[in-house]
C-alpha cells in the first residue's frame, strides 16, 4: 500500500512509519519540522517539507501518488499551550485538517485515519469512557480535535470520505529498539518531563494534588506507543473493508496517577529525585480511563506493551540515550 503520514517527523508519527515500512508500503511523510526532528524520519520513507496550512504545498504532496490512505497526525498538542493560546490550535490544528480533507476529495483519496484524543470527552460523567459518552471538551486543544471530527463526519455524509477517528489515551514509552522516544518541545508530558528532570539532576514540577482522585493526583490511561501505532495499522485494515466515519479509544481501560508514575519512575531510574508539588494547569481532568471493550470487539486491539513498567522502562532506556 501507498501511504501518507502527516507529521511523521513526530513522536507517534516517525514510529508509525517505521512499522508501515516493516510491513513492506511505500511511505510519504509531510512535516514541517517546526516541531518534528529530521533526523527520526526513516530514509527509506519520502520526506516533503511543508506546511499543510498550505493548500499550494498539500496539492503538491498530492500529486506524488495515490494513495490508498493517509494516517494524520500532525497538530499541535500540548493542552497547557492551548489555554494560552487558543488562536493557534484552532487555525493550525482546523484548517490544516480542512486542507487535507479537500485535497483528499479532488484526488479521490477515500480513506483518513486521525489522531484525536480522549481531551474530546472533557470530564468524564462515567467510567470507564465509552465512545458514545458526552463531548465536551476542557481545553482549546480538545475542542480542536472535536471539530476536526465533525469535519470528517460531514466529509464522509457529502464526498463519501472513509475515516478512522482513534481517541488516544495517554500515549507513552518508546520503541523497543531505543531508537525512537518522546521529544516534544514544550513537552507537557508527565514521564519525559519526569526523565528530563532525573537526568539533569533537577526535581519534578507536579501539577496538581487537590483531584478527586485515590491519591489527589491525576489518573491517566497509559497505551505504550508501539501498541497504539499497532491501532492505527488495525484501522486501515477497517477502512479496507468497511465504509463510513468510525471512531474508537485506544487505551486499556487501566489507569495510574501521577503519583504511582512518579514512583515507577524512581524505581526503574533508581534515582530519588525530589518532587515539587505546584498549582493544578487549567483544563486538566481528574480522571480519563477508557473503556476500550469497542476497539477490541471490532479490530482485534490486544495492547501487549502497556503495563507501567514496561512503559516507564522503555521512556527511560530512550532518555539515558539521549543524555
Amino acid at each position: 500500500m501507498k501511504i501518507l503520514v502527516t507529521g511523521g517527523a513526530g513522536y507517534i508519527g516517525s514510529i508509525m512509519t517505521k512499522r508501515l515500512l516493516e510491513r513492506g508500503d511505500e511511505v510519504v511523510v509531510v512535516d514541517s519540522l517546526e516541531r518534528g526532528h529530521r533526523e527520526t524520519v526513516d530514509p527509506k520513507a519520502k520526506l516533503m517539507i511543508g506546511n499543510l496550512l498550505d493548500k499550494a504545498f498539500v496539492s503538491l504532496a498530492f500529486q506524488e501518488s495515490r494513495f490508498d490512505a493517509v494516517i494524520h497526525f500532525s497538530g499541535y498538542i500540548s493542552m497547557g499551550e492551548s489555554m494560552e493560546n487558543p488562536y493557534l490550535y484552532f487555525q493550525n490544528n482546523i484548517f490544516s485538517s480542512l486542507n487535507l480533507m479537500e485535497e483528499m476529495v479532488k484526488t479521490k483519496t477515500d480513506n483518513l485515519i486521525f489522531s484525536s484524543t480522549a481531551g474530546v470527552y472533557g470530564n468524564p460523567v462515567k467510567l470507564p469512557i465509552p465512545e458514545d459518552h458526552p463531548r465536551n471538551p476542557e481545553n482549546p486543544y480538545g475542542e480542536s480535535k472535536l471539530m476536526v471530527e465533525k469535519l470528517m463526519s460531514w466529509y464522509q455524509k457529502t464526498h463519501g470520505l472513509n475515516s478512522v477517528a482513534l481517541r488516544y489515551f495517554n500515549a507513552s514509552g518508546a520503541s523497543l529498539d531505543g531508537k525512537l522516544g518522546e521529544n516534544h518541545n514544550p513537552e507537557s508530558h508527565i514521564i519525559p518531563n519526569i526523565m528530563k528532570a532525573i537526568l539533569a539532576g533537577e526535581s519534578f514540577k507536579l501539577f496538581g494534588t487537590d483531584y478527586k482522585t485515590k491519591d489527589g493526583t491525576c489518573v491517566r490511561d497509559y497505551i505504550h506507543v508501539i501498541d497504539l501505532v499497532g491501532a492505527h495499522v488495525l484501522a486501515i485494515d477497517k477502512l479496507m473493508k468497511d465504509k463510513g466515519m468510525f471512531s474508537y479509544n485506544v487505551g486499556t481501560g487501566n489507569g495510574y496517577s501521577n503519583r504511582e508514575v512518579i514512583e515507577m519512575a524512581k524505581r526503574i531510574s533508581g534515582k530519588d529525585f525530589q518532587v515539587e508539588e505546584s498549582a493544578r494547569r487549567p483544563g486538566d481532568a481528574d480522571t480519563l480511563i477508557a473503556d476500550a471493550s469497542k476497539i477490541k470487539e471490532e479490530l482485534g486491539f490486544n495492547p501487549k506493551y502497556s503495563d507501567l513498567e514496561t512503559i516507564v522502562n522503555s521512556a527511560w532506556q530512550w532518555h539515558k540515550k539521549q543524555s
